[in-house]
């Protein structure tokens, strides 16, 4: 396989933990993914989660004003500053310790992190000015504050700003060491303060604490009232300090859980532990509006920069909500799987994806922009397999509820449910590619109940394994239907002959996966010792053998007392799939790893490692002997104090209780993976995972992606080959190794209609990727609309037979042209339609007029 699959998105996950961030020009809002970071285009609809990973979850991340350095720092306090357009990680620093907030300065001069009790000020790396070995300098290091620091906010002057901590206290610190005097503290809350912000003219801070209050200080003379002399007041600036003006209370039966605050139009935004948010203005605390959005905790709220958008994220549940409070309507609503995704599948033309999970919910994804465009929700326990039918747009879904049902993907409800006249837990799917008849699988049960889709009927139950039914898979041309067991052994099934017959595949072990290739002439078979065996259906023999033991053993877990070489635990495969052509297959299991095989050759192409996220179990391949004490690992002793301490930690899920539900579940989730399918384009794959739905693709953008990039290559060379040597392939081609578009589109168009035909003949076939996407992007939105025909025309006339020969490289590049071209026609058509009694009208006063004008000369 020569194309290389590279990540390109992750779904199934829209928010975890930490801060949420709008862009500056408050469109896009970017949110933490586990160890990742995702942005989600808001006029667009469109999402992205960058390639990069850190080591453990991210707790903070921050965004310069001019949208140019992101800055994300994890549990461990790690940080990694990335290119926000390029998307490539510039620089690596350590903080050494959990940051609770951190900001770049108004004007992005400085960058501001708070460290337990401590401030940190860094200077903000100028990589456009000079370039530096250490490009991190600290300025500063702020202390005074007695607990933990929970927030900072700025000035809009960045001259000073704000900290809020769990001492009750708030404090004001300035920049510069001149402004010193201005350093304050703000005391007088009853609970742990977690906001404080300035007013737009800086003379009076709102700060909010957990208990529910807000207190307006201002800069004056104690004791001062409104109707006192200002002018005696100025007299005595000596006793000037910020004093308590206002005290109001929101009156909600929670506590207060995160606040924003908007300077432009003084509101404040407030997120409650019920679930229920409120807008307030100020200073008159009036309020704006309340809503309930979820049953759980809001964990952050953030506004943009023109006050329209509130975004909320809510960790229990996964959810990322974007409001327009003035319309009252959802911009953004988004809600991941709270548990993990169990298993996927491709909808026939691939524009979408189905994930099913252990939280009982069904979610449609769409492949292209990553958005969740429905919900199923009526299973009632874990979903433990999804299928669709080869022909409509039908999808079937397996649940541990005993069920199973059939979707329409039109009308987007459950129009057909199949039960068995047992009660059984249902583990495996299989749909005939006529969409006529289903089947399924349990653990309970040795049998494989068949359905007929039209009337839901129980249409046989096929007797012969003697161990519960691990996998089901139906051949594409509906022949066959292949059954896996734990009692060692894989049936083929002729269930559509007048007498069913079965033919047995004897294998070494446990029989934990199977696939089908395309043209079901061969059957895939994964198996307990870590071995993928490779089965001719119509001889009943078996034609290769891959051991991949080695290739997908994972790390090591917490708890284990022996290394993760001696484990057996992620030693085998748990889900297969085929390619387009049958060439390679991929296979996967309970561990990091996915590994990529040439089917023919029986050799391991490529390991994809899905999360190096240390907050998961099985990540690490060695367990640190520092970490290792008499009471047991680290990671596993409570050194977070008493519950009484830390009570917005508690869960108080049990009536009467104190220190929460003892029955929860507090351990680590492991790595492991479900399901991996192909897409039917052949041009990218999905992996269900425990970080979500990870999608790796080869029809990925880069930002910078040069060919042969060299020091001669520049935009001032690619211009002066148009300009002055009217070298029009030169300058084109300097230009896609640039890879910069608006020199792409300006040397593009300044290419004669006339010499289309000659550059086009000669342009190589290495750009012919990239000049194709060009002209299907901006040929919708262009008025040179025979300009860009004529390229297309002469594109494939030149090149027609080298892109027949490489079809499926070119199918997405093609797709795009077709749809441009289709929808520029149906425009066309439309504006014809339109214009045809105008141009009628025209017509005939042309004629009158011509007929009077031959009369009067005559």
């Amino acid at each position: 396989m020569k194309t290389e699959f590279k990540f390109s998105n992750l779904l199934g996950t829209v928010y975890r933990q930490g801060n949420l961030v709008f862009t500056p020009d408050g469109t896009r809002i970017l949110s933490p993914v586990g160890n990742r970071v995702s942005c989600f285009d808001l006029v667009n609809n469109k999402s992205f989660t960058f390639a990069y990973e850190h080591r453990k979850n991210i707790s903070r991340i921050a965004l310069n004003p001019q949208a140019t350095l992101l800055l994300s720092v994890d549990d461990d306090g790690k940080a990694i500053l990335v290119n926000f357009i390029r998307r490539s990680v510039i620089y690596h620093l350590n903080f050494k310790g959990r940051v609770n907030d951190i900001s770049f300065s108004p004007d992005g001069k400085y960058i501001s992190v708070t460290t337990f009790r401590q401030v940190q000020l860094w200077r903000t790396p100028n990589y456009k000015e000079d370039r530096e070995f250490a490009p991190f300098i600290r300025h500063r290091i702020y202390t005074g504050h007695h607990d933990e620091i929970t927030a900072l906010t700025w000035s809009n002057d960045s001259r000073f700003f704000l900290t809020t901590s769990k001492d009750l206290t708030a404090r004001i610190y300035s920049v510069n060491s001149d402004d010193s005097v201005a350093a304050t503290v703000l005391a007088g809350h009853r609970d742990v303060v977690i906001g404080a912000y300035f007013s737009r003219d800086q003379e009076t801070i709102y700060t909010v604490s957990r208990d529910g209050a807000l207190f307006t200080w201002k800069y004056q003379v104690p004791g001062f009232k409104e109707g006192d002399d200002d002018a005696a007041m100025d007299l005595d600036e000596e006793r000037m300090r910020w004093t308590t003006v206002r005290r109001d209370y929101f009156k909600q039966d929670a506590k207060a859980r995160c606040a924003s605050f908007h300077c432009e139009t003084n509101m404040l935004v407030v997120g409650f532990s019920s679930g229920v948010f409120g807008i307030y203005e100020l200073p008159d605390f009036n309020m704006v509006h309340t809503l309930s959005i979820s049953q759980n905790d809001i964990d952050f709220v953030t506004i943009n920069k023109t006050g329209e958008w509130l975004a909320f994220g809510a960790s229990k549940l996964g959810q990322l909500l974007v409001w327009e409070w003035q319309s009252e309507s959802y911009i953004l609503k988004q809600q991941g799987h709270y548990d993990a995704v169990t298993c996927l599948t491709y909808s026939p033309d691939g524009s979408k994806v189905i994930t099913g999970a252990d939280d009982g919910k069904i979610k449609v994804w769409d492949a292209v922009s990553g958005f969740a465009i429905v919900t199923f929700t009526e299973h009632m326990s874990a979903i433990t397999a999804v299928e669709f039918s080869k022909r409509g747009n039908v999808l079937f879904s397996a649940s541990l509820d005993g069920s199973i049902r059939a979707w329409d993907l039109i009308r987007y409800r459950n129009f057909r449910t199949f039960t068995a006249p047992d009660r059984l837990q249902f583990s495996s799917l299989a749909v005939d590619p006529s969409g006529e008849v289903v089947c399924a699988g349990s653990l309970d049960d040795f049998a494989i109940h068949l359905w007929s889709v039209q009337t839901g009927q129980l249409l046989d139950r096929l007797a012969g394994h003697e161990g519960p039914i691990s996998c089901l898979s139906f051949a594409d041309d509906g022949g066959v239907l292949a059954s896996a067991s734990w009692d060692k052994t894989v049936r083929i099934w002729n269930i559509f002959s007048r007498h069913v017959s079965v033919e047995p595949f004897e294998q070494q072990a446990d029989v934990l996966a199977i696939a089908l290739r395309p043209d079901s002439k061969q059957v895939a078979v994964a198996t307990l010792d870590g071995q993928i065996s490779f089965w001719d259906v119509n001889n009943g023999r078996q034609v290769g053998l891959i051991d991949g033991r080695q290739d997908v053993s994972g790390g090591r877990y917490t708890e284990d007392r022996f290394t993760a070489k001696n484990s057996a635990r992620s030693k085998s495969f748990r889900t297969l799939s085929y390619n387009s052509d049958g060439s390679c297959i991929l296979a996967g299991g309970n561990s990091k790893y996915i590994c990529l095989y040439d089917i023919d050759n029986e050799v391991l192409l490529r390991k994809y490692t899905i999360s190096r996220n240390m907050s998961l179990e099985g990540t690490v391949d060695f367990l640190n002997s520092k970490d290792m004490t008499d009471a047991g690992p680290l990671q596993l002793v409570d050194d977070a104090g008493e519950q009484s301490d830390l009570e917005d930690r508690v869960d108080k899920t049990l009536p009467g209780a104190s220190r929460g539900d003892l029955s929860a579940r507090k351990v680590k989730p492991a790595i492991r993976t479900a399901s991996i399918r192909f897409s039917p384009t052949g041009r990218a794959f999905a992996a269900a995972s425990t970080e979500g739905l990870l999608m790796y693709s080869v029809d990925d953008e880069f930002y910078f992606d040069p060919f042969d990039l060299d020091v001669d290559v520049t935009p001032a060379a690619a211009l002066a080959a148009l300009q002055r040597e009217h070298d029009h392939l030169k300058a084109l081609v300097m230009s896609f190794r640039l890879n910069e578009r608006y020199l792409i589109h300006q040397i593009f168009e300044s290419i004669q209609a006339r010499d289309i035909p000659i550059v086009a003949r000669r342009v190589p076939v290495v750009y012919l990727a990239q000049l194709l996407r060009f002209i299907a992007s901006t040929m919708e939105d262009s008025p040179h609309l025979e300009f860009h025909l004529r390229w297309i025309d002469a594109l494939l006339t030149s090149h027609g037979q080298f892109l027949k020969n490489h079809r499926i490289e070119y199918a997405s590049d093609i797709r795009g042209i077709q749809k441009v071209v289709a929808k520029v026609q149906q425009d066309l058509v439309r504006l014809s339609d339109e214009n045809q009694y105008l141009l009628t009208y025209l017509l005939k006063e042309k004629e009158s007029f011509d007929s009077y004008m031959y009369i009067a000369t005559n």
